[in-house]
């Protein structure tokens, strides 16, 4: 893959990936509060759950507009070039968001 500018990844898709990341940021700060007031275990660890969910949801968008990017770098590529590209981003790194 090459950084090239796709439609994948303009200014405004870059603004939506950055302002999730700055809810989860809330998020991680709001468990931290909770933490050093002494809140109860599960009420953090449910924080916890919904912060890790977000971060998942997070890696899924970027890797489905990874996989997007491959499929519109069309150039001298055959489409089973193409499918196999993407196919090798989701397994790269879907392992990262379980």
């Amino acid at each position: 893959m090459t950084d090239i500018e796709h439609p994948a990844t303009t200014d405004a898709e870059r603004k939506r990936i950055i302002n999730r990341l700055k809810r989860l940021e809330g998020q991680i700060r709001g468990l931290q509060m909770m933490v050093e007031s002494g809140k109860d275990c599960e009420d953090v660890l449910t924080q916890i759950m919904a912060a890790k969910s977000a971060l998942n949801q997070v890696g899924l968008h970027i890797i489905g507009h990874s996989m997007k990017r491959c499929l519109i770098d069309t150039e001298n590529r055959t489409r089973d070039e193409l499918i196999d590209e993407a196919i090798a981003v989701f397994i790269k790194y879907s392992a990262c968001v379980k």
